[in-house]
């Protein structure tokens, strides 16, 4: 027998009566008869449930219909399922069932978000996120660099015009960045990458980049050498501040920075919905996000009543421009520890030692970048080889190895053991009668460590736990990893941080973004028993 099941973006294919050992199951993959049904170079999800079911969770097609229907297909299994250990196919028909209302799965709606039932839900549910990401700790350095270029501009008619000209270019290059990211996203899923939101992060090179560009960003900032902002010393008055490129580049960097973050309650429902469609409502979806990301920015500097009440530039400014400098140092400072996690303590070595030769080449310039003659040749040339060793000590690093963190920050209840998330200890633990949780996390996802500090490793969720008898599990996904993907897919989602209540029985329940204690013990009060009623039982 066999049933299907759609709910958002995830088909749910459950078959009964099938006999299969554990190696074949764990091999066996399905092929829909449909053409742009189901996205065949996806992860398959499988596990067998208690009743004796055999469970897969395909992932719809980006090419599918407005509303795709899987009917039958073929199940190919191998490992053993035949006399001569050759691969089996079994043809199934599974008429689909109706849809999970409100883009749902069971209980999965209990406390946790409910995903956007179309373009017009995903766009608005975009929109918001894209607000809300201006509110996220990844977006301060960013956010304080145009609040000194909006104060550049205050106190005249000409500085309102340029700064309304550099806020439209600065939401044109967010939503420039954005489309570039979504095309990059597309084109790598395409090629069956199992990938989602901040996947850049992912890669300890592009890590380092970044780090290394806030490092050079601070020493701008604190004057060791002038490009882009900048004070001019005649008259006492500022140029032209950021400038056309710079404030289109400022627009990029927000929406690189962005990415480590995941608005709360809006942005990975719209992004789990939009990474499932076809490219065009996914680019709409990515369009929604930046517009919201770029609107305050755009529309602050259409206000003449703020404009008005700016003070006028002075000597000042100087003393501001360089402050800013430290939150971004900050930020070098948790990517560099994102950094030590992918790579190890070797990584992390040549990476000091590519910001040393990093700070010797803005150095060199900054100190004789307005000289001529045969001193400006040799000191621009010291600077391009140190920037040679820059690119050299970089890339030399990010293919260290010796990584020996799961991208958990400790907390209050160290004593807590966190074990290793796959489906299959998952249902292990069903078997048991046991519930599981699940924290989805990434060392590069901010909110994530803070729910860890504030929720996840405090005292009494540790002892919820034990008295709910629930095993607490990591799912890691600071590195790529195609079943973290997959089960991410399967509840709708393409980024962390992610929670799931894996019940003994019934569906798994999605709890919120934004975590605290209590809505962590109302999730387990509301869906797990604790040991004591289990005993009264």
């Amino acid at each position: 027998t066999a049933t299907a099941s759609r709910s958002g973006d995830t088909f749910a294919l459950v078959l009964g009566g099938l006999e299969m050992e554990a190696g074949a199951l764990a091999n066996a993959y399905f092929f829909a008869s449909e053409e742009q049904v189901i996205q065949h170079n996806a992860p398959q999800a499988i596990a067998r449930a208690d009743d004796g079911t055999v469970q897969l969770a395909l992932a719809r097609s980006e090419y599918a219909q407005t509303d795709p229907a899987l009917s039958a297909g073929v199940l190919v299994a191998s490992e053993g399922t035949t006399c001569d250990g050759t691969h089996r196919a079994l043809w199934i028909e599974a008429p689909l069932g109706a849809s999970a209302s409100a883009g749902t799965t069971g209980a999965m709606g209990l406390t946790g978000t409910t995903m956007p039932r179309n373009l017009l839900f995903a766009l608005g549910f975009a929109l918001l996120g894209g607000l809300l990401l201006n509110l996220m700790p990844c977006v301060f350095p960013i956010l304080s660099i145009k609040v000194l270029g909006f104060a550049q501009h205050g106190g005249s008619a000409d500085g309102t015009q340029t700064m309304r000209r550099n806020g439209w270019l600065f939401g044109a290059g967010v939503l420039v960045s954005f489309w570039v990211l979504a095309g990059v996203l597309l084109a790598l899923r395409a090629g069956g990458e199992a990938l989602g939101w901040g996947f850049q992060l992912q890669s300890p090179l592009f890590v380092a980049a970044m780090a290394l560009l806030f490092f050079a960003l601070a020493l701008n900032l604190l004057g060791v050498f002038e490009f882009g902002l900048g004070v001019q010393s005649k008259a006492g008055r500022l140029d032209q501040g950021e400038g056309a490129s710079g404030a289109f580049f400022s627009g990029g960097l927000a929406t690189l920075v962005a990415t480590p973050c995941t608005a709360p309650f809006t942005m990975g429902p719209a992004l789990g919905w939009a990474l499932g469609q076809p490219a065009t409502s996914t680019l709409a979806v990515f369009s929604a996000l930046g517009l919201g990301m770029a609107l305050p920015y755009v529309a602050l500097s259409h206000a003449p009543r703020l404009l008005g009440r700016l003070p006028r530039p002075g000597p000042w400014m100087e003393t501001f421009k360089q402050a800013l400098a430290f939150p971004l140092f900050a930020t070098v400072v948790w990517l560099v520890w994102v950094f030590s996690l992918q790579v190890g303590p070797n990584g992390v070595a040549l990476f000091l030692g590519a910001a040393t030769a990093l700070g010797l080449a803005a150095w060199l310039y900054g100190r004789w970048q307005h000289a001529y003659g045969t001193v400006r040749l040799v000191t621009r040339g010291l600077a391009l080889a140190a920037l040679v060793a820059v690119v050299a000590l970089t890339l030399r690093g990010a293919e260290a190895s010796g990584a020996s963190s799961s991208g958990v920050v400790r907390g209050a209840a160290d004593d807590v053991d966190w074990g290793t998330f796959s489906p299959q200890r998952v249902a292990a633990i069903n078997d048991e009668g046991r519930a599981a949780f699940v924290d989805f996390t990434a060392t590069w996802c901010i909110t994530c460590q803070v729910n860890k500090q504030v929720a996840l490793r405090t005292q009494p969720v540790a002892d919820a736990f034990d008295a709910h008898g629930v095993t607490p599990l990591t799912a890691d996904w600071t590195n790529r990893d195609p079943v973290i993907a997959a089960e991410l897919a399967r509840f709708g989602r393409s980024s962390v941080p992610l929670y799931v209540l894996y019940p003994p029985d019934g569906e798994p329940v999605l709890l919120p973004e934004v975590l605290t204690p209590g809505v962590v013990l109302d999730a387990l009060d509301e869906v797990v028993p604790t040991r004591a009623g289990l005993a009264a039982r």
